[in-house]
């Protein structure tokens, strides 16, 4: 943002009502100015294309593409964007999912006016934010080390597949009975890219297909 310009948000929500409040409140910042808000994620994306914000404010239930696949789509092609999670959602699995895909903050929707202007400001400047009530379970939620060796923290020591940790994603899907379009669908990838995906975990594994890529993953214990 240069000198005297306001910092450039936009809103994802689907609720009239929420969103008007949301932007009452943030707009009583004199630094701060929603240009634009949104219903859905897909108008939103559409039009983040074609013009950029330095950042998005954004629900998870949203009709149509959930917040969490936008915001890893929004992340994969714009990484330097910083994204505030406003939600009422407080699963431990649903808070640790939106950091993963490059959520910068994590709001409930019960903060105050002059809390989420603070929190526009602090992410801006690179700080990470997630609200007192979710913090304490996202951390329990923290995978456990194998290693207190700083070069093999989360290692698996014996494993020589040489997977990748995006493959483990895939093969544990796999596992899992899920076919290419529903594991693109899981992960926000295209049915291209999971096919991919497929095709080098079943020649690490050199199994030829994907039952034999489950047996062999449980078999060997390769994923949980």
């Amino acid at each position: 943002m240069i000198q005297n310009e306001k910092i450039s948000v936009y809103l994802v929500e689907d609720y009239h009502l929420i969103r008007k409040s949301i932007k009452l409140m943030v707009n009583k910042a004199e630094d701060i100015d929603i240009i634009g808000d949104f219903e859905t994620a897909e108008e939103f994306l559409e039009t983040f294309e074609k013009r950029q914000s330095d950042v998005v404010i954004m629900d998870l239930g949203l009709p149509g593409m959930n917040g969490l696949c936008a915001t890893k789509i929004l992340k994969d092609k714009y990484p330097s964007t910083k994204i505030i999670i406003l939600t009422s959602h407080e699963q431990t699995d649903e808070v640790v999912a939106a950091l993963a895909c490059g959520a910068n903050a994590y709001c409930l929707k019960d903060i105050e006016a002059d809390e989420i202007q603070n929190i526009i400001r602090s992410i801006y400047k690179g700080v990470m934010w997630i609200h007192p009530k979710v913090s304490e379970a996202t951390r329990q939620s923290a995978p456990k080390p194998i290693s207190t060796d700083f070069d093999n923290l989360y290692s698996r020591l014996s494993d020589d597949t040489n997977l990748t940790e995006r493959e483990y994603e895939v093969l544990k899907k796999i596992v899992d009975g899920k076919t290419n379009t529903e594991i693109a669908h899981d992960m926000c990838i295209s049915t291209h890219t999971a096919k991919a995906h497929v095709g080098n975990i079943l020649s690490k594994l050199s199994v030829s297909d994907r039952v034999e890529a489950a047996v062999k993953a449980v078999r060997a214990k390769i994923v949980d």
